[in-house]
């Protein structure tokens, strides 16, 4: 098994109300870079902090640190567009931050991220490939992209109280700025990511693409995120079997019907329940509110795990360990 994370930017991130992917705008423009050096190094480097929501959730890179620890599994890092420098090795795919989607073509790179992702997919040497994500702002470009598809277009939220509306004006504008009418760009997933999608949505359908052409195994481990992954994917004509491993946190989000998603696309869905509820620590308390909820392969994560007989309980200590040292502490080791 591989787990693969890719990891980038949009500047649709910065519009207010959008993401909960940092306690800022300017905080969260290093949230991809930390997340990577979180999976990799299990601590910040050159980041300024553990990225935390505003009411001071931690990044779900945390939780997937947590559970990685109990697995041994080759972990890489795709630069997707980082927006700031990170310390984790990376695989560079050579393509920039995306731009906010309300402007003209905001992934003008899209082919060259697609192909990118392709060419790691087909070289990697494993049965199983497991997929994460870190984007901020990365639920309205897949609600973007899905628009543009055609596929079922509810997204979920890192936020508790997901901004449906909000997100649907975005993705509005986008597309009327870049010219397109919902469902008229169905079978052409290049053109969908480059007008209204964001270069991590790109490269990790190449992935997949690249990924299943050898015969590899692949779960997209996240939520709305990855169903949109995997519609530009099916849209690219990949019809080898995909699974989506996710946390119940996303299954529970009533703004997003998950199952909906996985059956137009013919996806098999696992979720792992990391049992938060027997815990009171801050770490579980607010993704029990509905924040955060996914990202980062953390759904992915918590599966093979689970799938490895690692008890959840043991998975939770460790999270409280890292959070107690790295968000509360001093972040030393």
């Amino acid at each position: 098994m591989i787990a693969a994370f890719v990891v980038g930017t949009t500047a649709t991130a910065r519009i207010d109300g959008i993401s909960a992917a940092g306690a800022s705008p300017d905080v969260m423009v290093h949230t991809p870079a930390a997340d990577a050096e979180l999976v990799t190094y299990g601590r910040p480097v050159f980041a300024p902090m553990v990225p935390v929501s505003p009411s001071g959730t931690p990044t779900p890179s945390l939780v997937t640190r947590a559970a990685l620890d109990f697995l041994d599994i080759e972990t890489t890092v795709l630069d997707a567009g980082l927006a700031a420098r990170t310390a984790a090795p990376t695989v560079d795919v050579g393509v920039a931050p995306g731009k906010d989607i309300r402007t003209d073509h905001p992934v003008p790179d899209a082919r060259s991220a697609f192909e990118s992702g392709a060419s790691v997919g087909r070289a990697l040497e494993d049965d199983e490939l497991l997929v994460g994500e870190s984007v901020p702002g990365g639920t309205t470009t897949a609600m973007g992209v899905l628009t543009a598809l055609g596929e079922p277009s509810a997204v979920s939220s890192s936020l508790p109280e997901n901004p449906v509306e909000r997100k649907r004006s975005v993705v509005a504008a986008g597309m009327e700025e870049s010219g397109v009418e919902p469902g008229e760009l169905a079978g052409q997933p290049i053109d969908a990511v480059m007008r209204v999608g964001d270069p991590v949505l790109a490269t990790v359908a190449g992935l997949v693409a690249g990924a299943t052409d050898a015969g590899i195994g692949v779960t997209l481990a996240g939520g709305s995120q990855m169903v949109a992954a995997a519609a530009l994917a099916r849209h690219a004509g990949v019809t080898a079997p995909l699974t989506i491993a996710t946390t119940p946190f996303v299954r529970a989000d009533e703004t997003f019907d998950l199952r909906a998603g996985a059956d137009a696309l013919d996806l098999t869905v696992r979720v792992t329940d990391p049992g938060f509820d027997a815990g009171d620590h801050l770490a579980f308390e607010r993704y029990r509110a509905g924040e955060a909820k996914e990202g980062v392969g953390m759904g992915g994560a918590l599966w093979l795990a689970d799938r490895a007989g690692v008890p959840m309980a043991e998975v939770r200590e460790r999270i409280v360990d890292y959070y107690e040292r790295l968000v509360e502490g001093d972040g030393s080791e």
